[in-house]
């Protein structure tokens, strides 16, 4: 079997996988205590009323009648009507999810360029005073919750520096000066011409992104120690040395190459699976973005935003695995070969 072969079998496994999560998210959300059109309507609504509304949105049919008009919906992008902000599920989710993943992109970035840096010291400093520090610094940045590490920075930074703003993507003064063209306030900055205002939006996202990041500081960094470890022992390592190549080169370019491989493997899954966890950075930063939406939605029982919310985050995962195959087969050749000598 050729390799793309390979990914298209991965990928129809995805399409299955979101399947069925679609329907265990659809049918949990219809079964949650609560009448949602109840809780649209208010308690000042009759029963006539709340009877009216729940026939519109279809609450009296079988459950799984209700299930195909969903997914006949979501074939063509309707996700129907958020009960919350009385506006298409779609619509809510084009406007919030553009903050998440600029505040995760970051995050990821923060996480590759302070975690991989590390962890090749560490390696190189095996057992040494640097390697101590590490181990310190992963087990401080795991084991401390990321929301706690916001606050932190809110009162150290924010309160007592008064370095960095506390709330929000953008001050006020430039918010009126930068047209939503993507939503992306790093890129729709740029596109507006207003150099100041693009300096402000990292202004604001350098904190809720870094508090983001430690957490999976902790992880790159002694991922990529141990990798380095494993692989800086081999036979071809050795040899290249011996060639007298300087030691960066052996480091950078040989070494950490193949040790890459686990690390690549977790940076993916750990920024699908951010797309989920950054609510509480969102809520403690008042960050506008598609977890906190997800979270308010599951405190209202509003449940087409929760599958809505659900589903693209599944189809986040689905894709980041899959992009991580790619990834892998390019990085390390040997993988693709052993795939296509395997069947």
């Amino acid at each position: 079997m050729k390799y793309w072969q390979y990914l298209v079998r991965r990928l129809a496994g995805g399409v299955v996988s979101l399947l069925g999560l679609s329907i265990i998210i659809f049918v949990i959300s219809r079964i949650l205590p609560g009448n949602p059109a109840r809780m649209a309507l208010g308690a000042l609504a009759s029963e006539k009323q709340v009877a009216e509304l729940s026939r519109e949105m279809g609450l009296n049919q079988p459950i799984w009648e209700q299930y195909v008009q969903y997914m006949s919906g979501l074939l063509t992008g309707n996700l129907g009507q958020s009960l919350e902000t009385k506006r298409a599920v779609t619509t809510d989710i084009v406007q919030y999810l553009p903050a998440t993943l600029e505040l995760i992109t970051v995050s990821i970035l923060f996480t590759i360029v302070i975690g991989i840096p590390l962890g090749v010291v560490a390696a190189q400093n095996k057992d040494g005073v640097v390697d101590h520090g590490s181990r310190f610094l992963a087990f401080f940045s795991v084991s401390i919750p990321g929301f706690f590490i916001g606050i932190l920075f809110q009162v150290v930074f924010g309160y007592l520096f008064q370095w960095f703003p506390i709330t929000g993507r953008i001050s006020n003064e430039y918010a009126s000066e930068v047209t939503s063209t993507t939503g992306f306030l790093l890129i729709d900055t740029l596109l507006s011409g207003n150099l100041l205002a693009h300096i402000n939006a990292w202004h604001h996202l350098f904190l809720p992104a870094l508090a983001l990041s430690m957490a999976g500081v902790g992880q790159i960094m002694r991922l990529t120690r141990s990798s380095m470890i494993d692989v800086q022992d081999q036979d071809y390592v050795e040899a290249e040395r011996g060639y007298g190549l300087p030691d960066w080169l052996v480091t950078y370019k040989y070494t950490l190459k193949n040790a890459f491989i686990p690390t690549l493997t977790v940076l993916g899954l750990l920024y699908a699976s951010l797309l989920g966890n950054a609510f509480l950075i969102e809520l403690v930063f008042s960050w506008p973005g598609l977890a906190r939406y997800g979270v308010t939605a599951v405190m209202n029982n509003d449940f087409n935003a929760v599958v809505g919310v659900t589903m693209t985050i599944g189809v986040a995962f689905v894709g980041m695995n899959l992009l991580i195959d790619v990834l892998l087969g390019r990085v390390d050749p040997r993988i693709r070969l052993r795939i296509e000598e395997a069947t």
